[in-house]
């Protein structure tokens, strides 16, 4: 890369984002030094960020742009997913500003405009603002009400205004509604995106690749030949410095109806039209509204949650979950969530999705498995072979992202005995490692103004509608025996016995 002096504005290489003025509320806080500048900056390396670009930052701690942009400096050293070359970082850090204030307090919003504007002037960012709320969801309704108040959320002529939100997107059904409700108030559908980092994943986007670009997947991708889908999220930490969070939460709250309801869907939508946002989106939400909920009879058969008890990790003792800070000493939340989910519509009926996340599991791991039906046993019922083991592909997205495929074949020898044969495909052997923060193509997909990989209020409420009946049925009987499984395994007992009445098995993850 050439160097780049100090007046001298970033070279155009690629498809540069539109030009516009980025403001982080909650600016201080550890996502935005551990992924938002770190992203950024790897897209101002990458050429794709536009040249009229500034962002403006904004959080309770008092403090000068000078002495933001030195804290960031030696945050980036720490953070940063590739080497940070001297110059470019000099022409990325003069389009930083910062601006003190509570979110609560409308004269923050003043300074605030008055900040944002000599940002748009002085980086001619044509009057194009997106609002990143890296707060918590208590502020998102006040923020966008605020900042509708004092005209930053007009769109004039060409000018386009966006909003990001983190999840969680409520914490149950009616919460949803309540806070898709409020945000509709100031703002329409098109500028509202719900952001989601596992949508961030190279796999994860390459779901849509493998499935309607490749022939031989899309005739078979269907109950005539899928027997059962898996779907895996799973973490070796424990809730770290989010007891107080969590232990309001839990695993189903926090993990179900957003990052593997996301999996579920792309999974399993029909071909989109196109690759237009709404169009891929409708896809998915359509999966979303046929998954069956879980009648409240059948909560205790299909739904599994799990608390992790003290165990041992990679040869190290670690406690219980409640005996992590800020986490009651008798509580009753969950930190493993294991599902049984049937999807009513002609392509999946009578396949079953089986979901499982948890903390303080064996290995960190995120994966879709797709585990064909058998073929018939007549062809070797005169041979030695006693069983075919079935065709699998697993679609692996954190931490190694790849694809892999397998399928039997004969071992050599007088006689007739099979194997299983791997095919594996690792993104980082054929295309070499894209340095990454999962943030990247999200951040540059607002600022273009694509939302494909974003939620739309109706998925993330047919999302809370499926769950809906596990948090009734759950808060109505608490769990009796938690904890009830050891930290360094695979969950409880029940979670296996929810696939095993089924005659099927997880599928096995190496340590």
């Amino acid at each position: 890369m050439p160097n780049i002096s100090k007046t001298a504005p970033l070279p155009v290489i690629g498809e540069n984002a539109n030009p516009c003025v980025m403001v982080i509320f909650g600016a201080t806080g550890d996502l935005t030094k551990r992924k938002l500048f770190p992203a950024l900056y790897n897209l101002a390396k990458s050429h794709l960020l536009s040249r009229e670009f500034a962002i403006v930052c904004t959080s309770r701690t008092e403090m000068t742009t000078e002495a933001f942009r030195e804290q960031i400096t030696q945050d980036i050293k720490t953070f940063a997913t590739t080497e940070v070359e001297p110059d470019l970082w000099e022409w990325f850090l003069k389009r930083i500003y910062y601006v003190a204030g509570d979110v609560k307090d409308p004269n923050c919003y003043q300074r605030l405009k008055e900040l944002i504007e000599q940002a748009d002037r002085e980086h001619r960012t044509h009057g194009n603002y997106f609002y990143y709320l890296a707060t918590s969801p208590d502020f998102f309704g006040e923020i966008v009400r605020q900042l509708n108040a004092i005209g930053l959320m007009t769109e004039e002529k060409d000018q386009w205004r966006r909003v990001i939100i983190e999840k969680p997107f409520g914490h149950d059904l009616e919460s949803a509604r309540a806070l898709n409700a409020e945000l509709r108030e100031c703002l329409d559908e098109r500028q509202i995106y719900r952001i989601d980092h596992y949508l961030g994943k190279e796999t994860v986007q390459n779901i849509l690749v493998f499935r309607f670009g490749n022939g031989i997947f899309e005739p078979i991708w269907n109950r005539r030949y899928i027997d059962n889908i898996q779907i895996t999220a799973a973490e070796t930490v424990g809730v770290e410095k989010r007891g107080g969070y969590y232990d309001t939460s839990g695993a189903l709250r926090d993990m179900v109806p957003n990052h593997l309801f996301q999996l579920v869907s792309l999974t399993a939508m029909e071909p989109p039209t196109s690759f237009d946002a709404n169009a891929v989106r409708d896809e998915q939400s359509k999966v979303l509204h046929a998954i069956q909920p879980i009648p409240p009879e059948d909560v205790l058969t299909r739904a599994v949650r799990g608390q992790y008890g003290e165990g041992e990790l990679n040869g190290e003792r670690v406690p219980g979950y409640r005996q992590e800070p800020n986490v009651a000493p008798n509580s009753t939340t969950e930190t493993f969530v294991a599902l049984k989910l049937m999807i009513d519509n002609w392509r999946w009926a009578g396949v079953p999705f089986y979901l499982r996340t948890g903390k303080r599991l064996p290995k960190r791991v995120t994966e879709v498995a797709i585990q064909f039906k058998s073929a018939p046993l007549t062809l070797f019922r005169e041979t030695p072979v006693e069983r075919l083991r079935t065709n699998r592909l697993v679609i692996h997205i954190q931490p190694d992202e790849g694809i892999s495929l397998r399928f039997g074949a004969k071992i050599p020898g007088p006689i007739m005995r099979l194997g299983a044969v791997e095919m594996d495909f690792n993104y980082v052997d054929y295309f070499g490692e894209v340095p990454s923060t999962g943030y990247e193509r999200l951040l540059y997909d607002c600022m273009t103004g694509d939302a494909t990989l974003f939620q739309r209020a109706d998925m993330v409420e047919a999302g809370w509608s499926v769950i809906e009946p596990v948090l009734d049925v759950w808060k109505a009987l608490p769990p009796r025996s938690f904890p009830n499984y050891a930290a360094g395994t695979w969950g409880p007992k029940e979670a296996d016995e929810l696939l095993k009445d089924d005659g099927r098995e997880w599928r096995p993850i190496d340590q």
